[in-house]
């Protein structure tokens, strides 16, 4: 019988599969989120998210510091307080914490760092809603355009970069646009949380910015069923429609096929937020010694980016710049 002879593949070493990797993490792709909560004068740890803390504006000064020094330069911010009323009207106010770290920030490090804030009022709400609620408690879409106006207006006279709008409500992109156009804050972007699913994963963030929904409430009102797909796509397309300059899919992990159907579509930048469960889940199980933290990071990550996002919202961010 006639010898068959098989083609001979190269053997894998370290430096062939780097050479031929199709996905590469590198550092300028990660957003720290950070929470900076008034009335503190140190970091306070948040106990279901090991390693994440609230922070002072001070320490929030510090970490961002920390930050540069490792090659992450953007950062979320999102605001802390016990100071709440029906329509968050305090979170507007220029002498808030979110505003005056966001003031300190880029008065600190100037254009080294690029300064994202949230734009919700679950945070600041005494019902925990994302938005203004109508007399039957629901939430009223077009009086809470108005705040998230109002708020949009405030954050960027404190100096943020961008706004990242989180509460899904309709029309949202355009009336921050608007707000931002007429107050010639021409200069601030618009990262929309374009396909935010209402999902089981943000339990620890909402104890990080202490927030619970009032009669045991939910947001799938105005967040989107996790059992869809077309619906993301549809939402992107309105939010472009409508002026944002970066769309998001939250969460990442459970979520890739979203991405990767968005990515496909999108002309803009891509971004995707490895939440608060996602972040816990590895940590506990690393804990725990039933996975590899750093590899496991890494491989999570990297399958974010491989499915289209071009930037990566984690709490990751610092520790996994540390090894690339």
């Amino acid at each position: 019988m006639e010898h068959f002879r098989r083609p001979r593949r190269l053997r894998a070493t370290p430096q062939i599969r780097n050479l031929v990797a199709e996905t590469h993490l590198h550092r300028e792709q990660f957003i720290l989120p950070m929470f900076v909560r008034e009335g503190l004068d140190r970091p306070a740890p948040i106990a279901a998210m090991p390693g994440v803390v609230q922070h002072s504006t001070a320490s929030a000064v510090e970490e961002v510091r920390s930050l540069l020094d490792h090659g992450v330069t953007s950062v979320l911010l999102f605001g802390v307080t016990d100071h709440k009323d029906e329509d968050g009207s305090y979170a507007c106010r220029a002498d808030f914490v979110l505003q005056r770290t966001i003031q300190e920030l880029k008065e600190t490090f100037g254009d080294t760092v690029f300064v994202i804030s949230d734009l919700c009022l679950d945070e600041y709400t005494t019902h925990g809603h994302c938005g203004v609620l109508d007399e039957r408690g629901r939430v009223d879409n077009d009086r809470t355009l108005i705040r998230y106006q109002v708020l949009a207006q405030s954050l960027a006279q404190a100096g943020v970069d961008m706004v990242a709008p989180s509460g899904m409500m309709d029309h949202q992109v355009a009336a921050i646009r608007e707000a931002l156009d007429d107050s010639d804050a021409i200069d601030c972007g618009i990262l929309a949380y374009s396909a935010k699913y209402g999902s089981a994963l943000y339990g620890p963030f909402r104890e990080a910015v202490d927030v619970e929904i009032a009669n045991g409430g939910d947001r799938r009102a105005y967040q989107q069923d996790y059992r869809n797909q077309r619906e993301a796509l549809l939402e992107v397309e309105l939010d472009l429609t409508e002026g944002a300059d970066m769309v998001m899919v939250k969460p990442a992990s459970f979520y890739l096929d979203v991405l990767s159907k968005v990515r496909s579509v999108c002309p803009v930048p891509l971004a995707a937020y490895q939440v608060s469960g996602e972040y816990s889940m590895i940590v506990a199980a690393a804990a725990a010694g039933y996975i590899d933290r750093q590899q496991t990071i890494q491989e999570s990550l990297t399958a974010i980016v491989r499915a289209g996002a071009d930037c990566v919202l984690t709490y990751f961010a610092k520790e996994a710049a540390a090894w690339l």
